[in-house]
């Protein structure tokens, strides 16, 4: 990660969101220390300058966005000189088919449906809905063995050369991995759980999941 810098930034985020997370690694790989204003989209709880009332949201100085993907580009364009996007044409390809993949089809699998059922539910009060639970891990399967095609190619995933896929793909598979169901899924994905653990141990995973060091 970078050194600290001096900027007027101010993250509007809710700690148990994968999203979140995603902009916090972020932040943290450009060197960047936010104001964390913590606020809960679900309870109402604290005012969001969102539409949608949604998190992240990032105000940098005057300037406010919304929407995970574009907080990333915006902050590797301003803050890390583009050093996470690719140049060459079919890596920065894979990189937006990563996040589009993430966004349409990981999120709900990943985080919704097995990791908000099997762990987020019971620390809620509530009882795991095991259809769901089954429903999300036929959908995880279908999401992993696309993923790990992309991963065994070698344009992105590598775990070494990091990029905006791996900071927005990551932080899901976390949550996913949490779970039984989820890190044995992923285990059966040679070149998907190298990366994944090699991302994971990164400072800037660790320092930001909300599911501990």
């Amino acid at each position: 990660m970078s050194n600290p810098q001096t900027a007027d930034v101010t993250l509007y985020a809710y700690p148990p969101s994968s999203y979140c997370q995603s902009v916090g690694m972020m932040l943290a790989e450009c060197g960047i220390v936010p104001r964390v204003v913590t606020v809960d989209p679900f309870g109402g709880s604290g005012s969001i300058p969102h539409p949608f009332g949604a998190v992240p949201v990032l105000e940098d100085g005057s300037f406010a966005l919304y929407e995970t993907a574009a907080i990333l580009r915006y902050l590797d364009a301003a803050y890390a000189g583009g050093r996470f996007t690719p140049a060459a044409p079919h890596a920065l390809a894979r990189m937006a088919q990563v996040e589009g993949i993430a966004d349409s089809q990981g999120y709900r699998a990943f985080v919704r449906q097995v990791y908000g059922e099997r762990i987020f539910a019971p620390l809620e009060g509530e009882r795991p809905d095991e259809a769901v639970i089954a429903e999300g891990m036929v959908a995880a399967r279908a999401v992993l063995a696309a993923l790990e095609a992309i991963a065994a190619e070698g344009l992105v995933l590598t775990g070494s050369a990091l990029t905006l896929a791996d900071v927005h793909l990551a932080p899901m598979m976390g949550f996913f991995a949490a779970t039984p169901e989820g890190a044995a899924a992923l285990a059966s994905h040679p070149a998907l759980s190298a990366w994944f653990g090699a991302i994971a141990g990164r400072r800037s995973y660790r320092e930001t999941s909300p599911l501990g060091r």
